[in-house]
């Protein structure tokens, strides 16, 4: 038998053959990497929708502050008690909801897809964003919706006997509570704005 007969292919000059590989093991890299992006995504999905809702809710009650209550503070208390019935009524619906119930929904999932991992360098942010978020709530329950329910229950302005007494009651307390909360919503629209300027840092 000759030397050339014994040569290997690579002796020879010929390319080296490489052991085949099957997609197991890209597979297994890959769905991790996989569930870790899907997860980052969802992640940022709520932080931005948290603080989308947030903002609506804030620019509510700033639309409130420096514009509908300033307007109505120049009209006569038939009217002012007439109007505000009507919002109290009509804001009762699905994109309120949307917006002063996302808020709190949106932000308290973002808080727990951001416990842990490298996503928790962004959680003192939204955890101060949902605080600010409850102050606001609280100031809502305690003092403006009883001050509505106030004012439905004296029922048809016409029928009123002291109109003047009504909104004496009604005018000067919820207008400043209302700037309370505008400002709480405001902060706490300003705190998940920069979470997601965190967030993106991650990336």
């Amino acid at each position: 038998m000759t030397d050339e007969a014994t040569e290997t292919p690579s002796e020879r000059g010929a390319p080296p053959t490489l052991p085949r590989t099957t997609g197991t093991t890209t597979r297994l890299r890959t769905v991790p990497a996989l569930e870790a992006a899907m997860f980052a995504l969802f992640r940022t999905t709520s932080l931005a929708a948290a603080a989308l809702t947030m903002g609506l809710t804030a620019g509510l009650f700033y639309g409130y502050a420096c514009s509908v209550m300033l307007a109505l503070g120049k009209v006569d208390d038939r009217t002012f008690v007439d109007v505000m019935q009507r919002i109290n009524t009509a804001i009762i619906n699905g994109w309120f909801a949307l917006g002063f119930g996302g808020a709190a929904v949106f932000a308290v999932i973002s808080a727990a897809l951001h416990w842990r991992g490298d996503g928790r360098s962004v959680l003192p942010w939204i955890v101060a964003a949902i605080v600010l978020y409850g102050v606001m709530f609280v100031i809502t329950g305690a003092v403006n919706v009883p001050l509505n329910n106030d004012l439905a229950a004296a029922g048809d302005p016409a029928s009123i006997t002291d109109l003047a007494g009504l909104r004496a009651h009604f005018e000067g307390t919820w207008v400043r509570w209302n700037i309370v909360r505008a400002v709480a919503s405001t902060a706490a629209f300003g705190c998940l704005a920069w979470a997601l300027v965190l967030e993106g840092r991650l990336r």
